[in-house]
């Protein structure tokens, strides 16, 4: 069998150095807002910290063993916040409010059309290609999740706004791909928060965003961080997840190694790749390679093995980066048991 066989990969994230981010005030928040109060260097070194940062992240992936890498989202207070309130349109002095599960939180408030007026992440892309040889995966919010996680001031229409968004995506990836993103993901986890705006209009904001990118897309989707989501206060089933085989994207990410969901659903996705979770995040102790292979056969058994993506349940920030490392090598070993098992 190939080699790309099984082919691992991390959601986004993986831990910050506590030199570089107040960690304990990480884990009472998931920004979306700007929280610059978060980093711990202060502003004129800021940039080259978080290249240091970058540069660790990325040696860790790889030593780990995992296939498809990211920048390990080091310049981001969360995976949102940066991207959408860099876009014209957003009033980032007077944020809005908007219902999540914990209550009401800030959020970005929209006051104008949305555009993108500069391109916002393609520094981290060029930084990450010139400092790996392995694929490189960068990702971005969705427009569905960017307007849900905003109060609409202007439009006083939740679709055309999300739309705006969809475009603002869209002309960011294309600077990705030109600058040699070998995958795309988009993080869509307010698709299943929001399941009945999303069948109206989600698939087609996530289509206009993805429209004419060339490289591997992903869409990903999950029930939220282990370390603010807790376990048992999780779903078994995807609210929206069907409807996903509407998108272009090539690959579905789900989380499945915390919640106990129905792999069933995975049938309703021919034709996708799903990159499918297999380390639970929610749980400190780090998983055996046999752990690991162990979730990814039951994967197997409704997914073929050149469909399966093995990878976490979520981006990783919440953890100790001793336990996200010794869980990364679980996962490249824990493939590799598998992938000789199909030779």
């Amino acid at each position: 069998m190939q080699q790309s066989l099984l082919q691992t990969s991390v959601v986004g994230s993986y831990p910050q150095p506590d030199w570089l981010v107040n960690r304990e005030m990480l884990s009472k928040v998931v920004p979306r807002v700007r929280m610059s109060e978060i980093w711990r260097v202060s502003p004129d070194l800021l940039e080259q910290a978080q290249d240091d940062a970058t540069i660790l992240a990325i040696r860790d992936m790889e030593r780990a063993g995992i296939d498809v890498i990211t920048d390990g989202e080091m310049r981001r207070e969360s995976y949102s916040n940066r991207f959408a309130t860099a876009l014209d349109g957003i009033d980032i002095e007077n944020p809005g409010e908007v219902k999540a599960r914990s209550g009401m939180t800030k959020v970005p408030r929209v006051i104008g059309k949305i555009r993108r007026t500069r391109p916002i992440e393609l520094r981290d892309m060029q930084f990450l290609r010139r400092n790996t040889d392995k694929l490189a995966k960068i990702t971005l919010p969705g427009p569905f999740t960017m307007s849900q996680q905003a109060q609409d001031a202007f439009y006083k229409d939740d679709e055309a706004m999300t739309m705006d968004f969809a475009v603002a995506v869209n002309e960011e990836l294309r600077d990705l791909e030109a600058a040699g993103a070998d995958v795309i993901q988009l993080d869509e986890p307010w698709l299943r928060t929001s399941p009945e705006k999303a069948k109206r209009y989600a698939v087609k904001a996530i289509n206009r965003a993805l429209q004419g990118i060339k490289v591997p897309t992903v869409v990903h989707l999950c029930f939220g961080y282990a370390a603010v989501v807790p376990g048992d206060t999780k779903p078994q089933a995807y609210a929206f997840l069907p409807e996903l085989a509407g998108t272009i994207a090539q690959q579905i990410s789900i989380e499945a190694a915390q919640p106990n969901i129905d792999f069933g659903v995975l049938k309703e996705l021919t034709g996708k790749k799903i990159m499918l979770g297999v380390l639970n995040l929610g749980d400190l102790d780090v998983e055996t390679p046999e752990t690991v292979a162990a979730r990814i056969r039951r994967g197997l058994q409704y997914v073929s093995p050149e469909n399966l993506l093995p990878a976490p349940d979520c981006g990783m920030k919440y953890l100790p980066r001793a336990v996200a490392f010794g869980k990364l090598q679980s996962l490249a070993k824990g493939a590799a048991i598998v992938r000789k098992e199909l030779s």
